[in-house]
């Protein structure tokens, strides 16, 4: 008996909307936790599906530039280019620097290219602004969050770059902004020690051999040949770790979203327990105010299963209206957060689900009330 329950809430809709609003702001946090984790999972592949490498060369039992330290001879590419079935290949460096900025420090990842090359880590379509590199020193491409316009100079090392593009939501696995250099200055602002360090050393008697090293090699294969008996023939030839493409989301899966998920879905389920938890107290308390009501009720002849349908039904629009404010509440806030928020109609679903499941379960406390109900207790006050 629906109408039961519309009344029940019409008599006090006040109180009802405002608790609604409350537990939804709770279910619109879960949807945000659940959309940082699917943020996460794009970040991790954007400069993976920009690249679109086949094969990922590393230095010798290393995970590779995105989980631990590699390096490798850049010369490694053109050996790799004369492999049967090797398209393309492209030395490529990455490392975390700190853009100076005013008062404060910016951290971004870097990345290296060969400006000439085959294979351009830029995609054309996130350049909303300026140019690509056409120049082998000096010059940068920064990401929009950065803060940093075009032409603004930017002083990196013992040099100064100038700002020539800047793309929107270019990111690395990690969720910090992309900025592109050339392979040269990147080389240098990452492998070429310092002056004074450089005479230090060669008063040492050591040189400086890592001025020409890369952080892994990418290639692309042909048509028709075999990705993975290629990558077995350069680890057995070149004694180097290859991955490929799906290997390499499986390693940053593995080492950046595994856990966060996890840890996400620990808050998701703490919040939900808490939800249910409020709910099943607020239908308490509203119970414990029509106590005389149901008592009179009772008294009049109706069943347990019709005061009981009211319950129920009235927990459940109690949580889909806050799960629909929720749902807005999310969509109104997403993206005032700084990590990237991916907010999926199926997630949505999922939740609807599980609050459905959660006002049901909460209504029970209520329906226990309604039982022990007296109907004497409508007589004399």
């Amino acid at each position: 008996m629906i109408n039961l329950a519309i009344k029940d809430i019409k008599h006090s809709l006040v109180k009802f909307v405002v608790t609604a609003m409350g537990v939804g702001m709770l279910f619109g946090i879960v949807l945000i936790m659940i959309g940082v984790y699917r943020g996460m999972q794009v970040e991790a592949e954007v400069l993976l599906n920009d690249l679109k490498a086949d094969l990922w060369i590393v230095q010798e039992d290393t995970l590779g530039p995105f989980a631990e330290s590699s390096r490798v001879h850049r010369d490694l590419k053109d050996i790799l280019f004369a492999i049967n079935g090797i398209d393309k290949s492209e030395a490529i460096t990455f490392q975390n620097i700190q853009l100076p900025k005013k008062d404060k420090k910016i951290r971004v990842v870097a990345v290296g290219y060969d400006i000439y090359g085959a294979i351009n880590p830029i995609n054309p379509e996130r350049l909303m602004q300026g140019r690509e590199i056409k120049s082998d020193h000096y010059e940068i491409v920064v990401d929009d969050k950065t803060g940093f316009g075009l032409n603004d100079e930017i002083k990196l090392g013992r040099n100064i770059y100038k700002v020539v593009g800047i793309t929107h939501k270019a990111v690395s696995n990690s969720g910090d902004s992309l900025v592109f250099m050339s392979l040269k200055d990147a080389q240098e602002l990452q492998f070429l020690y310092s002056n004074k360090e450089i005479q230090n050393n060669e008063a040492r008697g050591i040189k400086n051999s890592e001025s020409d090293m890369v952080n892994a090699i990418i290639a692309t294969v042909k048509k028709g040949y075999d990705i993975d008996k290629i990558a077995k023939d350069i680890k057995k030839w070149q004694h180097k770790s290859v991955y490929t493409d799906g290997e390499q989301r499986e390693i940053l899966t593995k080492n950046l979203v595994e856990k966060s998920q996890k840890q996400i879905g620990l808050f998701t389920a703490i919040l939900i327990m808490v939800s249910t938890i409020i709910i099943a107290l607020i239908i308490y308390t509203m119970t414990l105010e029509k106590m005389k009501s149901i008592a009179i009720m009772k008294l009049i002849g109706l069943s347990n299963i019709v005061i009981i349908k009211m319950v129920v039904e009235e927990t459940l629009l109690l949580g889909v209206f806050a799960f629909l404010f929720g749902n807005i509440f999310s969509h109104l806030i997403y993206d005032i957060f700084p990590k990237f928020v991916v907010l999926l109609i199926g997630d949505a679903w999922m939740l609807f689900g599980v609050v459905l499941i959660s006002s049901v379960l909460s209504s029970f406390i209520g329906i226990n009330k309604v039982l022990k109900a007296d109907p004497a207790s409508a007589i004399g006050g």
